[in-house]
């Protein structure tokens, strides 16, 4: 309908003023036809659907193009639209359906699921539709007709674009899928980066989603870019547009287990598997400890994401350190760890079933014994820089955050950097439209500066400044002071200095262009990952 409607409006114009259409004899002025649009749909009612819908669509934009002209035109009576074929998209040959050599466009819509909710059967399409490429299982259902696609058009002019749920673009699934899209010949023509997706329901799902368009073809590059999931579009033409939607080299970041650079490890915190019986809130602790005040040592404060950031408080009680003495003493301690053993044989989980045998410890125990620099998993996509913090051995940290054990003030002032935070925002995952930091994604591939001491004492002491000016505003959580309609003038006037020390480390003089950022950064991460 919408290229019917563009059709009309062609017409109209050529149309102008005259009462006739201003052609040479008896030619035909309507180009497009429902016959030239072929699909695939698994669902046979669906196929009807979309039958009906282009005979009806073809009927209403006949009807406009007949007052346009003041001529009538014969439609009637409906004639059979067999160019939609019944089937799985990803199981049949397209070739069968349109051979590609007359094939122009490829659009649709595929089915949004992601790689934890498919059911087997679609796990195999993926397999058999990828070749078994690497990961291939651990993608997102809508990639399969990228792949199809790219397969499809073979040497033919043919371009494509979809639909897509926005996580194709970011994190993990970026290299697992577009890697082999890309040793096809295949490149991003143009695309819409996330903004969320409306519809006319009244209740409506906040689905994420891009827009991708590719093919083998040159030409001009067009990105549609959204400030926000939903802003409007603004229209930039980048050099390129690799994977990740960004005007930079096309190179794939890989999941790694440890960092391409000499800086400290990163981990996560415990998972407690306790079924709620060793965390407690302040209220809840305060009760606990009227009856066993002997259990205060083993009591620590216990940081999530969400604790963190909003300067919620809550404890844990860890009692991995109590002697048989010390618990025979605090019944009420005992009946924790036996509830916590209890919940834990319940489980199926061979894991789970293992850590019933020490039911003082944490499920999944990880506690570090020096400072570290506290990283929350998801941080809102409004926060120009996602807040972390230095914690010390006392606080007991969730999994919900990251932990960088002996991480010094200047490491703390470059992840804390427009540099670093640029990198976060292009590579990294989302939940929904959240930042969801990654430590084999963002962390690790991440390519720090190579400081001269005096530039490495500049970042600390802007790193220190930013410290000051949190402390500054007592009482406010990190939440408020990074919320960027309330950022207090003299925190965001710490992270401009930060930020300036920190690019100067990299001997580059972007002025915080962002863009620039990112594109540097893509090339040092190609030129360090190309020499392992």
């Amino acid at each position: 309908m919408s290229l019917r409607k563009l059709e009309n409006r062609v017409i109209e114009d050529l149309q102008g003023d005259q009462m006739g259409f201003g052609l040479d004899g008896d030619a035909e002025p309507i180009e497009v036809s429902i016959n030239q649009f072929y699909g695939i749909e698994i669902n046979d009612f669906a196929v009807s659907v979309a039958k009906t819908a282009l005979w009806i669509a073809e009927e209403q934009m006949m009807e406009a193009t007949q007052e346009i002209l003041l001529r009538e035109f014969d439609f009637l009576p409906l004639k059979s639209n067999s160019n939609i074929r019944e089937g799985n998209a990803l199981r049949m040959d397209w070739g069968e359906v349109l051979p590609a050599e007359r094939c122009s466009y490829i659009i649709g819509n595929p089915p949004f699921l992601g790689a934890r909710n498919q059911s087997k059967e679609q796990k195999e399409d993926l397999v058999e539709v990828f070749h078994g490429a690497k990961n291939c299982g651990n993608v997102d259902y809508v990639a399969g007709w990228y792949m199809k696609a790219a397969e499809y058009v073979g040497p033919f002019p043919v371009r494509s674009a979809f639909v897509s749920t926005n996580s194709i673009c970011q994190g993990e699934q970026v290299a697992n899928i577009w890697k082999p899209i890309s040793d096809l010949g295949v490149h991003i023509d143009f695309a819409h980066d996330t903004f969320r997706w409306a519809s006319e329901a009244s209740d409506q799902a906040h689905v994420f989603v891009v827009i991708v368009g590719f093919s083998k073809l040159d030409g001009d590059k067009c990105l549609f870019h959204h400030n926000g999931p939903d802003a409007a579009a603004v229209e930039q033409h980048p050099r390129s547009i690799n994977a990740y939607l960004a005007d930079a080299p096309s190179v794939f970041v890989w999941n790694r287990s440890k960092p391409l650079c000499d800086v400290p490890k990163i981990g996560i915190g415990s998972q407690p598997i306790d079924g709620g019986n060793y965390l407690f809130t302040e209220l809840e602790k305060e009760g606990f400890l009227a009856s066993e005040p002997t259990a205060a040592r083993f009591f620590h404060p216990w940081l999530g994401s969400r604790e963190f950031l909003h300067g919620e408080t809550r404890w844990c009680l860890w009692l991995g350190n109590a002697s048989v003495s010390d618990m025979a003493a605090m019944p009420c301690c005992q009946e924790r760890a036996n509830a916590v053993r209890d919940y834990r044989l319940s489980s199926k989980r061979r894991q789970t079933l293992k850590a019933a045998e020490s039911p003082q410890h944490f499920g999944t125990e990880i506690i570090v014994k020096g400072s570290s620099v506290l990283v929350p998993k998801v941080s809102s996509e409004r926060r120009r820089y996602i807040p972390l913090g230095f914690i010390g051995p006392e606080t007991f940290c969730s999994d919900l955050v990251f932990l960088i054990p002996d991480a010094t003030l200047y490491h703390f002032g470059v992840l804390h950097s427009q540099f670093h935070n640029a990198w976060m925002r292009t590579v990294a995952g989302r939940l929904k439209s959240d930042y969801r930091y990654s430590g084999g994604i963002v962390y690790n591939n991440f390519i720090w500066p190579d400081p001269t001491p005096e530039q490495r004492a500049a970042i600390e002491s802007c790193a220190q400044g930013v410290l000051n000016a949190r402390e500054a505003h007592p009482g406010a959580t990190l939440a408020d002071l990074y919320d960027p309609d309330k950022m207090p003038t003299d925190l965001l006037s710490a992270h401009k200095e930060l930020d300036a020390a920190v690019e100067a480390a990299y001997d580059v003089d972007f002025n915080g262009d962002e863009e620039k950022i990112v594109a540097h950064l893509f090339k040092l991460y190609a030129e360090k990952a190309g020499e392992l």
